[in-house]
């Protein structure tokens, strides 16, 4: 099946979503292709997207100089010592989760980064991010570094929750996020909400997500 009709059907059970919500902005879909050709990812640019996320340095370079016109997202964990090679072709960071990886973005950063603070909201010992309680003194120890503004907050749920378990993370990051948008912080803003995958971006969009990062289901 082609990404055109894969996306209008994401499109139309987004517009369902935002119904049962009552939310009139539509969330911005990220294409994930981490798995796919950079032929794929142009038949999703040719079919309308223009965001779109990898998780691996080479995958990320190769997508972000062979398809221009595009937001390029880095949604994988970023070593320390790989900084240096991706950072000023991003244009959002969606794993800013500890101290250390602050410090090397504002070393080698030539423009401001726009960082979510990755949260570990089910509190899974697999998965990175800060827990709940850490992230707002988190965002707070950020204020020397100039290169790092925080416009959201991000999460990825566990791949076997059921609908309900689902639900209640994706309202506790809202809420979060409501948290530290309410402290009125400059280089924290924290608008954003990047939640919801292929299996879960429905009830993402119900609770708030403003970006969706979805793969198997638009490019395979």
């Amino acid at each position: 099946m082609d990404v055109k009709h894969n996306l209008q059907q994401i499109e139309s059970e987004i517009q369902s979503a935002m119904q049962k919500s009552e939310r009139n902005e539509a969330p911005t879909i990220i294409a994930v292709t981490k798995y796919v050709t950079i032929d794929r990812a142009k038949e999703a640019v040719d079919a309308g997207i223009t965001h779109l996320g990898e998780n691996r340095i080479e995958g990320f370079l190769e997508k972000q100089s062979a398809i221009t016109g595009v937001t390029m997202h880095f949604i994988g964990t970023l070593q320390t010592r790989k900084v240096k090679e991706v950072i000023n072709h991003v244009d959002y960071l969606h794993s800013l989760d500890r101290m250390s990886l602050a410090k090397e973005i504002n070393k080698r950063a030539e423009k401001t980064i726009n960082c979510f603070v990755q949260v570990n909201i089910s509190d899974e010992a697999s998965k990175h991010g800060l827990k709940q309680e850490e992230v707002l003194d988190f965002i707070r120890a950020l204020a020397d570094y100039e290169r790092i503004c925080v416009v959201g907050l991000m999460t990825m749920a566990p791949i076997d929750a059921t609908d309900e378990d689902l639900r209640s993370y994706f309202k506790a990051l809202k809420a979060l996020q409501l948290n530290v948008q309410s402290e009125q912080i400059p280089y924290a803003p924290c608008t954003e909400l990047s939640m919801g995958m292929s299996n879960d971006y429905a009830i993402a969009v119900e609770e708030g997500a403003t970006f969706i990062r979805i793969g198997t289901k638009l490019v395979g």
